[in-house]
């Protein structure tokens, strides 16, 4: 059986990294890990902010509802607090969507 070397996935990304994930400025990565307390990163003694794999689900979860669906702030904390579970859930689904769809694409693009 041959060898196969194991992707290696990385603990922590720096907030540079996740502001590229989501083509978003690092100041907007700071200001919601300031307004959303879901957002816990490790910092070191300089204060350099690292972030793991669930503060990222949670900035795409916060993303989808503010820069995709279009809610405020507020409404995105209130969306998080009340019912946490269906807002989950419904990014979930749209996020299988959105795969199927570039499948879909790709298939067309072959034809």
């Amino acid at each position: 059986m041959p060898y196969k070397e194991k992707k290696v996935e990385k603990l922590y990304y720096s907030i540079g990294e996740v502001a590229r994930m989501f083509n978003v400025n690092a100041s907007l990565i700071r200001f919601w890990e300031k307004e959303f307390d879901i957002i816990k990163p490790k910092k070191n003694k300089k204060g350099n902010r690292f972030f793991t794999k669930q503060d990222i689900e949670n900035f795409n979860l916060i993303f989808h509802l503010v820069k995709e669906r279009g809610l405020t702030l507020a409404g995105a904390k209130k969306k998080l607090r009340e019912n946490r579970e269906d807002a989950v859930n419904n990014f979930e689904v749209v996020k299988t969507l959105n795969e199927i769809k570039n499948v879909l694409l790709e298939i067309k693009e072959s034809l």
